[in-house]
């Protein structure tokens, strides 16, 4: 199927209260849980036991296949457990629970990586356990470590969804400019490409004028200014609106020549080059109706979330529900010794008001839906189809390349739970589709 993508999407509320306010970086947690899997692929290798002394930057669970990025322990300390933990997916695999030192001293053996080839570029980033910073957690070096001919860098500066600042307001695209600078230019020596994208949303000025003067130096770099709609950072929706090019089911951006990094994981992958500290820490923004003082705070990967909500005041009301990342595309978390992960962008703490529902009525088949759908679908179809568990008629409308944004949700007047319906009809039908691959086997 055909993505029949358009500048359609939504207008979310802004909520953006942190978006002028600098990272403050919290005080050193008494442990952390590292997670195997901080990532979409195979969980990480743990190789530390109980008992082992760590270091900010040490190796403690390796990569573990081609779709994998390696743990580095975000805190000096003591390995105190390895043990298998449930995932928010409802998978198993190992945690690493470190007890800190509050020493924060880094491991002696970290060094700059020595880069002179697009191979050494490619393992630089895969030795990094850099992932897809703004939420999706795909193993960046895996985007670069491809054969297909790629002419043109996207630098994914949208950010749209409501109260997150972490990625591009004022914490990376600002503060972070020139670590950007370097991990593009250095790509880019490698890799030779024929345009360099900087896509930032309109209602993001700061951000906008610090990428110019980036721009300035560099002729190859242009800073596109986007319309501030949602899901504008959906790379296959930035990728369209920045460039015209349409990616059809089944196909990846590299597929239509493009590799696309959010801004944050750039920044990153420059701090990297620079220094040879792995990824250790996130930005955070947390906020929401329910968080005393919201703040984009810098937290070390494994802190549990309630140690940063405690950092910003506690809460001034009882949250009703607690989300990794923001309010349109986050997972709901279970309680507040989940830890922070690599691709935690936000921590958004919802009061009662914010997080219930309105009420659910019948369908009145207005379209909107469907018309305001980034790639084109019929989510009333879908759930018809679902309902019936008709699987030819799921894969006849599209059902499985829905990204789950959760637009059709949002602009729906009678508050159907389409997201939840979609991802339902998508998992159906990937499901039967996957039966059939193993009987063709």
């Amino acid at each position: 199927m055909k993505m029949a993508f358009s500048l359609k999407g939504i207008r979310v509320p802004h909520r953006k209260n942190t978006a002028d306010m600098t990272a403050v970086r919290m005080p050193v947690p008494s442990k952390v849980v590292l997670l195997t899997a901080m990532h979409i692929g195979t969980p990480a290798k743990p190789v530390v036991k109980v008992g082992d002394k760590v270091s900010v930057g040490t190796l403690v669970a390796e990569q573990d296949g081609v779709i994998s990025s390696p743990v580095y322990s975000s805190v000096s300390g003591t390995v105190k457990s390895v043990a298998d933990t449930v995932l928010s997916s409802g998978k198993i695999a190992p945690a690493i629970t470190i007890e800190s030192d509050g020493e924060m001293t880094p491991d002696e053996n970290i060094s700059v990586p020595q880069v002179n080839s697009k191979e050494d570029f490619i393992e630089a980033v895969k030795k990094s356990g850099i992932v897809g910073l703004g939420g999706a957690g795909f193993p960046t070096y895996v985007k670069f470590a491809t054969d297909k001919k790629i002419d043109t860098l996207v630098i994914n500066g949208a950010e749209c969804e409501p109260y997150i600042t972490s990625d591009s307001i004022t914490i990376t695209m600002v503060e972070r400019a020139e670590e950007i600078l370097l991990a593009i230019e250095t790509a880019d020596k490698y890799f030779n490409f024929e345009n360099i994208i900087i896509g930032i949303e309109q209602n993001k000025p700061s951000a906008i004028v610090k990428m110019k003067e980036i721009a300035a130096k560099n002729s190859k770099i242009q800073v596109k200014v986007l319309k501030s709609m949602y899901p504008q950072g959906s790379e296959k929706v930035l990728i369209y609106n920045a460039m015209g090019r349409v990616i059809s089911a089944g196909q990846l951006p590299v597929d239509v020549g493009c590799i696309v990094c959010n801004s944050s994981t750039m920044a990153t992958i420059g701090k990297y080059l620079k220094t040879g500290m792995p990824l250790v820490e996130k930005v955070i923004t947390v906020d929401g109706g329910a968080v005393k003082d919201p703040k984009n705070v810098v937290a070390p990967i494994g802190t549990p979330i309630g140690d940063v909500f405690e950092f910003c005041g506690g809460f001034k009301s009882e949250p009703e529900k607690v989300i990794y990342g923001g309010p349109m595309m986050g997972i709901t978390v279970p309680d507040l010794s989940v830890p922070v992960l690599k691709q935690t962008n936000a921590l958004v703490a919802l009061d009662k008001k914010e997080a219930t529902p309105g009420k659910t009525t019948a369908c009145i088949r207005c379209g909107k839906c469907t018309n305001q759908c980034p790639l084109g679908l019929n989510p009333a179809s879908i759930a018809k189809a679902y309902k019936n568990n008709d699987v030819e008629m799921l894969e006849k409308l599209g059902a499985d390349i829905c990204m789950l944004c959760g637009c059709c949700a949002y602009i729906c007047p009678a508050k159907r739970p389409l997201i939840e319906t979609n991802t339902l009809a998508k998992n159906m039908l990937l499901d039967e589709q996957a039966k059939k691959e193993e009987g063709n086997a």
